[in-house]
């Protein structure tokens, strides 16, 4: 959560239709971009704030070529929209059905060479050519809006706080086993046919799945769920591409150390300055403040907002901007937001922030369609400067004697952060080093300082085993700060 001062309770306005709030990007992330010559290219706004935008000019620009020159050669070239990457650390890249690609900078951060990247560009613009999205589009989650907090909350409790919390989910378009050959195929005609060597897809996936079989992996990969996995897409896509480099007559560009020498300083993991959880505290070092999560709650993190749900799924309350409107405009907006019946507001303060507390019961249509009261709420709209922030608490009717105090405790709990050694908190990194004759990527990593309860993680990130041998100046990814 990267905040902008943008207020999401002005007239006309909706809580549903968040904006990302993340300091302004430099001109370079996306004016520099060259300009597609087709309507779209721009990324969704409903991605950019899920995910935010990667500030990485250089690894902008180079997709940015990369996707136009192989949109060029595709089958539908005016299909082919854009080409954003998000700030996300999950392994992941996806096409929606507008014809735009985004890539997360964890999948950046796990690709070892230019053709694992091409090859999963050339797929996901197959998804696009063969309009497999737009098949799909009625029952996409980017097409209707899905509640983040679906895969925290229980369906009854996601449709209670969908009037807070509806932006684009993780789960995008679910592809079956007929659409991913097709794509596959796709992928490595394209990447070929731009010069890559298309068998580096096929490598690709075992990095994936070892990814999503290590437990001590800093990330999980979400592309094996939207693009479920088979044993045989491996061989597939191996016997494709030794039939697309005899067709091409030359070899094939793999481009390792290029690749490697690009992704130097990316970002990775989780990146603190956007707020990280702690023994149960979520600090923001960039805002400078802190507030306890209830004990047992799960939590999830975005650029618009930060999210806790009680495990079973009852009760969910969440920390959103409101805008630097007055502390009683606000109120009054944030009322009607939420569809609020006899909701009661009283002035008070927090930790010596100005604030509003505001209880009421939510009114709408439940589950069987008949109208009345769907929620309890009880909410804080605490002043920092000219900034309000919301801290929303949603339960069932006629729960908040069970979850208010739980409520209070976590909204009183708001206070200033001072610690510096929580403020300094700093992103890990991806650092580039060079490997000595005779040492394993095991004795390599030891050499550089990194833990040995990393190994495993760090030869996954390159593709490797700890036991391989590496050559003297070969290239290899150690992470640090």
């Amino acid at each position: 959560m990267h905040f902008i001062h943008t207020s999401i309770l002005g007239a006309g306005t909706t809580l549903a239709l968040l904006l990302p709030l993340r300091p302004a990007q430099p001109a370079t992330t996306t004016a520099a971009r060259p300009v597609l010559p087709v309507q779209g290219a721009q990324p969704d706004p409903q991605v950019v704030a899920q995910f935010g935008l990667l500030d990485n000019a250089k690894l902008q620009t180079y997709i940015d070529q990369k996707g136009m020159q192989m949109g060029r050669i595709s089958d539908r070239p005016a299909d082919v929209k854009g080409f954003t990457i998000v700030d996300s650390p999950i392994i992941n890249a996806f096409a929606t059905p507008d014809g735009h690609v985004y890539f997360t900078r964890g999948i950046m951060a796990h690709f070892n060479n230019e053709a694992q990247f091409s090859g999963v560009l050339g797929h996901e613009i197959g998804h696009i050519t063969a309009r497999h999205g737009q098949k799909q589009q009625t029952r996409s989650t980017i097409a209707n809006g899905a509640l983040i907090l679906g895969s925290i909350l229980s369906k009854r409790v996601a449709s209670i706080a969908q009037p807070a919390s509806q932006v684009v989910g993780l789960g995008l378009l679910k592809y079956g086993r007929d659409d991913e050959n097709e794509s596959d195929k796709l992928g490595v005609k394209y990447s070929s046919k731009i010069g890559y060597d298309p068998a580096s897809m096929a490598d690709f996936f075992l990095t994936l799945q070892r990814t999503e079989q290590s437990s001590g992996a800093a990330t999980v990969p979400t592309f094996l769920s939207s693009h479920p996995n088979s044993a045989d897409r491996y061989t597939n896509v191996k016997k494709l591409a030794a039939q697309a480099e005899q067709q091409a007559g030359r070899q094939l560009a793999v481009n390792r150390d290029q690749y490697l020498r690009m992704i130097e300083g990316l970002p990775y993991g989780d990146n603190p300055r956007e707020g990280y959880v702690e023994n149960s505290v979520f600090y923001h070092p960039d805002l400078k403040f802190q507030f306890p999560i209830p004990q047992g709650w799960k939590s999830q993190n975005s650029p618009s907002q930060f999210q806790m749900a009680e495990p079973s799924g009852k009760a969910v309350q969440i920390l959103l901007p409101a805008g630097n409107k007055s502390l009683d405009e606000t109120a009054q907006a944030l009322a009607q937001q939420l569809k609020l019946q006899n909701a009661q507001a009283q002035k008070t303060t927090v930790n010596n922030f100005p604030a509003v507390v505001i209880q009421g019961d939510q009114v709408g249509q439940d589950q069987s369609g008949q109208q009345g009261i769907t929620a309890s709420t009880l909410t804080y709209l605490i002043q920092d400067g000219q900034t309000i922030y919301a801290l929303v608490g949603l339960c069932g009717p006629g729960t908040l004697g069970t979850y208010g105090s739980t409520f209070q405790r976590t909204a009183e709990g708001f206070r200033r952060l001072t610690d510096a050694s929580k403020i300094n908190r700093q992103p890990e990194r991806i650092r580039i080093k060079t490997a000595k004759a005779g040492q394993t990527l095991a004795s390599a990593l030891a050499a550089n300082g990194v833990s040995s309860k990393r190994y495993e993680e760090m030869a996954i990130l390159n593709g490797m085993k700890t036991t391989d041998k590496m050559t003297s100046g070969q290239l290899f990814k150690v992470v640090g700060k």
